[in-house]
Order: structure tokens, then sequence, then C-alpha cells
């Protein structure tokens, strides 16, 4: 999985720091975003292998963007993060996302990402 990005979407800076280090760690390239209007254009330059978005954004709901997100980045692995416990949106057939619950567990997320 070396050389795969990781964008992370979060308002909350130091679990965005926290998912840095673990992917980092694992040789991934890690940026980060704490807006969806800036993380939307991180999106469109990068083109990560994986996005973590949270719901409550300072500037929107990522949850509401993420099967628009799905469609225009269909190879993209979605990371659906909240403390809320919202509706799952509706997302696109074909499309690998997972729901991650905060507090993040970084077992969990070994878990989940041995697949990839």
């Amino acid at each position: 999985m070396a050389g795969k990005k990781v964008l992370i979407i979060d308002d909350e800076i130091d679990l965005s720091l926290l998912l840095k280090g673990y992917f980092l760690r694992k040789n991934y390239e890690v940026y980060l975003s704490h807006s969806f209007s800036e993380g939307r254009d991180a999106l469109k330059s990068l083109k990560p292998d994986i996005l973590f978005i949270d719901n409550n954004l300072p500037d929107g709901s990522g949850w509401e963007a993420a099967p628009g997100l799905a469609k225009d980045y269909p190879d993209m692995f979605i990371c659906l993060v909240s403390a809320f416990h919202p509706n799952v949106p509706q997302m696109p057939a074909d499309n690998r996302y997972i729901v991650i619950e905060k507090p993040i567990s970084l077992n969990d997320l070994d878990k989940q990402f041995e697949s990839l």
C-alpha cells in the first residue's frame, strides 16, 4: 500500500494528527484539511486513494457531499466519520465506504484497512 494517498477532512485537529501519524507509520502520503471547502480543493488536486470525511464541518456536512464525491471519484475508498450517529447517506452501490464512529480506535482501523 506504500505510496497511497490519504486525505483527512476533519476540523478536530487532535484526531486529524492522530490519523496522520497512524497512516504515516504505514507509509501512506497524508494530507489534512479542516474545512469542507479546503478539502474539496485538495480532493481535486490530490485525487486520494482514501478519504476520511467528518459529518459536521465548520462550513457544511461532509456526509451530505459524500455520495457526490463517490460518483466523482469512483476509485476512492471513503471513510465517513462522526461522533453523532447520523443517518448514513445513500452511497452509490459500487462505491467502497465504511462508517467510523468517534472516538476512533487504531485497532479498529487496523482491522478495516487489512483488506485494502
